[in-house]
């Protein structure tokens, strides 16, 4: 029997990495992605050049032009056994979610449910990882102690310096509501392992990035920022004077965590997934550190206003994982990734 691997939102950043990373694995790739992420960010959010990139380079990639929520889901696993299937695809924005509350509920949650159960009626052997992310803890971390630094915000107690824990509580406090439709689909991806017997895990994402990302204002740290600094676009630091941290994982460390899974996998597992602290930065920071590499000055501005349950300093706590998996670690340094996405940056600019 072939080995057969699923890829939703293949096109995206994340499911295109898993793609280059598995077609020397896998008999087949099978890639899902509609391109919705044009509907969500216009022309700059496009991903069929990706997709056709695939297709042209690898040849057992076979692409799929499915909306995750449609039956036709269901169609596709019963003709095809797959051994496992990493989601990616979403509507990722928690600030585009406000704004579209029951199209990012039906395409995060139902979407997710269509797949899950789609897998328990046919290939309910399978190893199913889900990509979620830290906006399920809402503004939750924002209640550990912190202290201001000259340019960023960091733990005061050494207990939390270590990250955020998947012990942390999603209940009882303010989410974007994108934070809510991913945390349904995270409890379901939990609840398919727990009450169904399946092999699923949540990778709770900080912010997953690498040179292929297509940054937008509304989603894309590093990447958008970049873009901005390099085609000299006006860039808002929304709240927290710009110190507020995020941890930062490439998109390979990502595949080669999902590779582990499937190696061991698990029944309703959740686990932190980012840069940890050696790869996090606040804003000002990442804003030097591309200015260095570029030369270029941020056009960039100041709005008090602070997103909707934005994290004033995240960055993951990584013991879990690597207990998990203790071959695994970070490879890729901040200073490699900022490499990277710039000259990716520069090369679209020739």
């Amino acid at each position: 029997m072939k080995k057969k691997l699923l890829i939703t939102g293949s096109g995206g950043l994340i499911g295109s990495a898993m793609v280059e990373y598995f077609c020397t694995q896998f008999d087949e790739v099978h890639g899902i992605d509609n391109n919705m992420r044009e509907e969500f960010f216009g022309p700059n959010g496009d991903t069929t050049s990706t997709q056709k990139r695939l297709k042209e380079t690898y040849k057992n990639f076979i692409p799929h032009l499915i909306d995750i929520r449609d039956k036709e889901i269901e169609s596709l696993f019963k003709e095809h056994h797959f051994s496992a299937i990493v989601h990616c695809a979403a509507q990722p924005s928690h600030d585009l979610a406000a704004k579209i509350p029951i199209l990012d509920f039906s395409v995060n949650a139902n979407g997710t449910l269509n797949l899950l159960e789609s897998m328990r009626q046919h290939c309910s052997d399978a190893t199913f990882v889900y990509l979620s992310t830290n906006k399920v803890y809402g503004d939750q971390p924002n209640l550990l102690p912190l202290i201001e630094l000259k340019t960023r915000y960091e733990y005061k107690n050494l207990i939390d310096q270590s990250g955020v824990k998947e012990s942390m509580s999603i209940d009882q406090c303010v989410h974007s509501l994108f934070g809510v439709s991913k945390i349904a689909a995270d409890l379901l991806v939990q609840e398919y392992g727990r009450n169904f017997g399946l092999n699923t895990s949540c990778l709770r994402g900080g912010c997953l990035t690498g040179p292929q990302h297509k940054g937008v204002e509304l989603h894309g740290f590093l990447s958008y920022l970049v873009k901005a600094n390099t085609q000299k676009i006006p860039y808002t630091i929304f709240g927290y004077k710009g110190k507020q941290v995020r941890d930062n994982i490439h998109s390979l460390d990502v595949a080669k965590l999902v590779e582990q899974i499937f190696i061991k996998p698990n029944k309703g597992e959740v686990f932190n997934v980012g840069g940890g602290k050696s790869n996090s930065c606040s804003m000002i920071e990442a804003m030097h550190m591309i200015e260095e590499l570029s030369g270029i000055k941020m056009d960039s501005s100041y709005s008090e206003q602070a997103r909707v349950g934005d994290h004033i300093c995240y960055y993951s706590d990584l013991n879990k994982i690597k207990k998990h998996y203790p071959s695994w670690d970070i490879s890729v340094p901040l200073d490699k990734i900022f490499e990277e996405i710039y000259l990716q940056s520069i090369k679209k600019l020739v």
